[in-house]
């Protein structure tokens, strides 16, 4: 039961092109978001999509792969585990959750 402590399983689509960042160390980045929906009727018989935003990172050879062949659009299946951190802007302490990739697997075409 250990490896289900922190693992995250989510199949979605990417809402724009990964930005890719090359790092001093040698190593490459890539951060990308994408879009799982889930659909349901409200109780006047409607069918109401829910989409959820998940942010994704990406290190090393995995990155190269999403620098090669992934972009807006794309259906992605992703693997990790859940991080979450804290940064400032303009004075203002933000939060961020992303889930740092360790498998990563493009669907359709």
């Amino acid at each position: 039961m250990n490896t289900l402590r922190n693992k995250v399983q989510l199949i979605g689509n990417l809402g724009n092109d990964p930005e890719i960042k090359n790092l001093d160390s040698g190593k490459k980045l890539a951060k990308f978001a994408i879009a799982t929906n889930e659909s349901y009727k409200n109780a006047q018989g409607e069918k109401i999509t829910d989409t959820q935003w998940h942010n994704v990172i990406v290190w090393g050879k995995t990155a190269e792969i999403v620098e090669r062949y992934l972009s807006k659009g794309k259906e992605v299946a992703v693997e990790g585990k859940l991080t979450s951190r804290s940064y400032e802007k303009d004075g203002e302490k933000r939060y961020v959750t992303e889930i740092v990739c360790n498998e990563l697997l493009m669907l359709g075409k």
